[in-house]
């Protein structure tokens, strides 16, 4: 007991939020400086509850707690390299992690969106890429994680093939477990080989969203990476295909240069403080037209890894830009035959005049074991939807009633707002986990606000 008392001293009590800026809580932040004191905090703390945080990008409340422990990791920094397999600390950006890598000539399997996204947090959100449909989320690739359980006790855990049933069952209820399985402290994951660090990438123009998705079917054969950005005030829907590969030696016309550098230079920070209603009809309208213009029908143009994967990076505190009521970002998967549900999605959040200019569609294939992974065959969307719409709630539990009874499901690392009814309806295998969780947190020490508010 007095080893939590010591580090009781360590707390900053501090208001936080998901990335969205939306439903701020105070809660106990802790920068620890050990597994060691983890474990301290665990075994001396009866009733308290906590969750672990890396960089806030979660986009609702998924690494928040309100009124308790909220744990950062960042002393698991740890990067070691044999082969192509990479074991990393949980508190390490994919953003440092490239900087190691890829001037050693490999990139991850799997990249979301931002590189300022914590490896522990990449596992726990189970996060995907552009490359789904051929490869599948992360968690396809990790082959052990080294975590604290509820218990306090350090535990290395890894797939069935490498290990017993028991074991296995900790590993894919900790792959997408959004961390209430425990603390994850390190991961081992199998690394691609690059020749340079450049993408070698097409871009197609479609005119409406049928098009662009007969499109992006045909494309899944053929490129690797592939996200279509949609014009969601555009009266067909119109789009871009981009569509990438790891450039080659033999792609480049100019090898003189450093071709496995890795560079994630800021474009430009967002100011602190915007006006509500920014994000209206005509400012989307017009930045889509623009988008739209500038993307053009392009083959075999060179991008670098930050340009192809992480474009928002480039403007730190992008988020701002929704003013103080923030956004909400709504991400669902849709299986493949019920395509018109994208459209009609698309439709309904016009009719409320709820605007959004980042709408992505991706394709997803096959997915993995994880019994709360998100990805399942078909189509996922993802729109970006500012907070100050006062109907915009109302629509979005009419949209979860249909996408439900389709089979759908919403993304638990960008949700905000979904009843515990939609989560327990649409991600079957939650009893299962559930069961899992209690054999690994008995005590069921590890919660959040998102756990809290769908009831796992």
């Amino acid at each position: 007991m007095n080893d939590f008392l010591d580090l009781n001293s360590l707390i900053t009590t501090k208001s936080i939020s998901g990335w969205g800026r939306r439903g701020f809580v105070n809660s106990k932040l802790l920068n620890l400086g050990s597994s060691q004191e983890i474990i301290n905090l665990i075994k001396g703390s009866e009733t308290s509850s906590l969750i672990t945080r890396g960089l806030g990008r979660s986009y609702g409340d998924a690494a928040q707690l309100k009124d308790d422990f909220v744990v950062n990791v960042s002393f698991s920094d740890g990067i070691s390299l044999s082969g192509n397999k990479l074991t990393v600390g949980g508190g390490v950006s994919i953003s440092k992690l490239l900087e190691v890598i890829v001037p050693l000539g490999y990139f991850l399997p799997v990249s979301p969106g931002s590189a300022q996204v914590t490896i522990g947090g990449a596992v726990a959100a189970d996060v995907h890429g552009k490359n789904h449909h051929k490869d599948g989320s992360l968690g396809n690739h990790v082959s052990r994680i080294l975590l604290i359980d509820g218990k306090g006790e350090i535990k290395e855990i890894k797939p069935k093939l490498e290990h017993s049933e028991e074991n296995n069952n900790f590993f894919w209820a900790t792959i997408g477990g959004m961390g209430l399985t425990g603390i994850i402290l390190e991961v081992t994951i199998s690394l691609i080989k690059i020749e340079t660090s450049l993408m070698k990438v097409d871009t197609f123009i479609c005119k409406e969203l049928e098009v662009l998705m007969d499109l992006m079917r045909s494309k899944d054969k053929e490129y690797s990476y592939s996200v279509a950005w949609v014009d969601s005030l555009h009266k067909k829907a119109r789009g871009v295909l981009t569509c990438g590969e790891h450039a080659k030696l033999e792609d480049l016309d100019n090898t003189s240069l450093d071709l496995l550098s890795y560079d994630s230079k800021n474009l430009g920070t967002a100011p602190r403080f915007m006006p509500n209603g920014i994000l209206n009809k005509l400012t989307v309208k017009a930045f889509n037209e623009f988008w739209f213009r500038k993307s053009g029908g392009i083959e075999n143009s060179i991008q670098t890894i930050s340009q192809f994967f992480h474009p928002l990076d480039g403007v730190s505190n992008w988020n701002r830009i929704y003013g103080s009521q923030g956004f909400f970002q709504y991400q669902f998967v849709i299986p493949d035959d019920k395509t018109y549900f994208v459209a009609k999605t698309l439709d309904r959040l016009k009719q409320c005049s709820s605007y959004s200019f980042l709408t992505v569609l991706k394709r997803f294939g096959n997915s993995n074991d994880a019994f709360l992974s998100f990805p399942q065959p078909g189509w996922t969307l993802a729109v970006d939807l500012p907070g100050s719409n006062v109907n915009l709630l109302g629509v979005l539990e009419e949209i979860d009633n249909e996408l439900a009874s389709l089979g759908g499901k919403i993304y638990l690392a960008k949700d905000s707002r979904q009843t515990s009814e939609m989560f327990k309806k649409t991600y079957l295998s939650y009893n299962k986990w559930r069961t899992i969780k209690d054999e690994m947190d008995p005590n069921n020490l590890f919660q959040s606000d998102l756990s809290k508010r769908l009831r796992m």
